[in-house]
């Protein structure tokens, strides 16, 4: 009987282990079909052999600088996240395109497949491209542009600008707010007159014109031998990190910020994007195209992080180099502001296309939630 008793022991054991095993297996292949079914865990699994797209993609950050190597890092990084099947190999500015014009051009015929641009190095070919990015006096927080252009249409705006161009605007990358580096003391708005300031153009050059600045533009690797040789007495660039790479220790001796709180009054929020011809984002399938997006949104918010926390130590080695920063006093903010709001409305009444994505912007900073501008403040101005 106690024989009998220990089979039976002995089998349920068996039986019960038996179950416990058909449970695990039946719950592993649930799990792996979720993770399979998913797109956004892991990379992009490749489900069939597929010849790999190779494209050149060109940025206008230098070699060498804190924004080109985490440029270069992310570019990288596509051939493994795709499975194989994109693999994107990235050019420092200059390389391949000799200027801003140049490297249009080249995209836009398909000799670089992407640029990675300065979004309002565009103003002189698409006007709209000055509201794009930051500007003087517009919104100045990075969540306030993430919203403009992922909940409120401004993308889709953009993508349908740039088509127009044989391009398609994948999306926005948070970089910097723009700081000036001058040969001479600048403590505020007076101190512009007659300063022969580098600046990029469009909105921005026509606001420092307006406080009797001499501006000219300049690409980034250009501004060094200027300020070197004093054909420019100052220059508004990037942030810390990218500009302490490019030498302007050497040759400046003052920083300016704007007012306490705010790092740039006219340019708080200076955005990059990643743009490519057409015809090359047409030849990738959806799923890649789904995964590109993905990535620039990630990538977005890696190099946004990657460059403050270079701007934390850069400032500090500039602060032990000798430069000396400034801000701008708060009551300059106002005088500003003054001059900045009907130079929005030249642009916006420059074509069409500028003055509807201002207008989406108008009704964003004018909408209670916001709080931004008032109607005072656009009294007697219309696009």
């Amino acid at each position: 009987m106690q024989e009998q008793g220990q089979k039976k022991d002995v089998t349920g054991e068996k039986k019960a282990q038996s179950n416990g095993r058909r449970k695990f297996l039946k719950t592993a292949a649930a799990a792996g079909a979720a993770v399979a079914a998913s797109s956004a865990v892991g990379p992009f699994i490749q489900t069939a052999k597929a010849k790999t797209t190779v494209w050149k993609v060109q940025s206008t950050w230098d070699a060498g600088t804190s924004g080109y190597t985490l440029f270069e890092a992310w570019c990288k990084g596509f051939i493994e996240k795709s499975g194989g099947e994109l693999d994107i190999t990235p050019f420092p500015a200059k390389s391949v395109a000799a200027d801003n014009n140049a490297l249009f051009e080249a995209v836009k015929t398909g000799v670089l497949q992407g640029m990675n641009p300065f979004t309002l190095y565009w103003a002189g070919k698409i006007p709209a491209s000055v509201f794009l990015s930051s500007y003087p006096a517009g919104p100045d927080q990075p969540a306030q542009w993430d919203i403009m252009f992922d909940a409120l249409g401004m993308k889709e705006i953009a993508r349908e600008i740039y088509a127009k161009h044989g391009l398609f605007y994948v999306g926005h990358i948070h970089h910097d707010a723009n700081i000036i580096h001058s040969k001479k003391p600048v403590t505020s708005l007076a101190d512009f007159q007659g300063l022969k300031l580098r600046v990029p153009g469009g909105m921005v050059a026509e606001a420092f014109q307006a406080f009797g600045a001499s501006t000219v533009s300049l690409p980034g690797s250009d501004i060094f031998p200027a300020l070197e040789k004093g054909t420019i007495d100052a220059a508004d660039y990037v942030g810390p990190a990218v500009n302490w790479d490019l030498g302007f220790a050497q040759v400046t001796k003052y920083i300016l910020f704007g007012p306490p709180g705010l790092m740039s009054l006219y340019q708080a929020v200076d955005l990059m994007d990643l743009t490519v011809n057409i015809g090359a984002w047409k030849r990738l399938d959806p799923k890649m195209q789904a995964l590109v997006e993905d990535e620039v949104r990630s990538y977005s918010y890696k190099h946004y992080i990657g460059i403050q926390k270079r701007n934390v130590e850069a400032l500090k080695k500039f602060e032990e180099a000798g430069s000396e920063v400034n801000r701008l006093p708060a009551e300059d903010a106002e005088k500003w502001r003054k001059a900045a709001i009907p130079i929005w409305f030249n642009w916006g009444r420059k074509d069409a296309d500028a003055a509807r994505v201002l207008q989406l912007q108008l009704d964003f900073m004018t909408n209670d939630l916001m709080g931004y501008i008032t109607k005072d403040d656009l009294k007697g101005l219309s696009l």
